[in-house]
Order: structure tokens, then sequence, then C-alpha cells
């Protein structure tokens, strides 16, 4: 989308996306491997009763998800961060995330009339509408650029 086609309060969805154990496993082994990520046995013992997926895979499938939905062939170029993230239910193999994503606000910086800022809301939710993870983003946007 381009940064002109953005509107707020406007909920850009991606349909769901299944979250496999092989993908848990691997994501978790390289990139956070505490034992209930990576453990299927041990988890079972712990807490969560079982295996659950790294908050670092969500937030990556939920990346994924925007870049789908919303920011691939766009003018945007970059993140300057997050302002809040939640971890709110543990996500596990099988569970289907899908994203919700609200757009908060958008504004051309003071200071640069090339530049657009979005502020977004990504909500993702698991198979019974439960919501795992929220995230309040920014994407900036080269307004003079073509999109990719």
């Amino acid at each position: 989308m381009k940064f002109s086609e953005f509107k707020v309060g406007m909920v850009i969805k991606h349909d769901p996306v299944v979250v496999t154990e092989t993908e848990m496993l691997e994501f978790a082994k390289s990139y956070d491997p505490q034992w209930f990520h990576v453990n299927p046995e041990q988890a079972k013992e712990g807490r969560w009763d079982g295996l659950i997926a790294s908050g670092w895979l969500t937030c990556s499938l939920a990346m994924r998800m925007a870049v789908d939905a919303a920011l691939r062939n766009s003018e945007s170029f970059a993140s300057p961060g997050l302002e809040r993230l939640r971890w709110i239910l543990p996500v596990r193999a099988g569970d289907a995330l899908r994203l919700e994503a609200t757009i908060d606000s958008l504004r051309t910086s003071s200071t640069r009339s090339d530049l657009g800022i979005l502020r977004w809301t990504w909500r993702v939710f698991n198979q019974k509408d439960e919501q795992v993870l929220e995230v309040e983003a920014t994407s900036l946007f080269d307004l003079e650029a073509e999109p990719r």
C-alpha cells in the first residue's frame, strides 16, 4: 500500500498462518534457546504444560503478515522502534495466527516534507480469537521514493 492509501481507523487484516513445531524449534534453537522453547519433554513439566513458541517468533510472524498485508510495494523504508510490546498468551504448535493492524495516526514530518510517519497497533489472534500479541509500532515512509 502507498502511504496515501492508509487512513486513521483503518484495520488491515491478514489471513491465519499456522505455526508448526518444527518452525518453533528451529527459531528457538537459533535465537531464543530457553528450555520451554526447545525441549518438548522438559516443557511438558513446566509452567506452560508443553512447548511454547518464542515471543520473538510471534513478533517475526506478525512482521511478515504486516509486510504481506500492507508494506510490500510501499514507500516504507524503516521503523524508529516500538512503543509497546505485549506477549499476552503463549503460542503453541498448530495455532493459526492472524493479524489485525489498526492505523492509529498518520502525519508528515514537521521537518521533512518527504517523510511520512504511520503509527499502528498490531494485534495477533489465535484460532480461538484469543489475543496473543499486541505491538504499537511506527513505520517511516519515503514520500518521494518509488514504491518497491
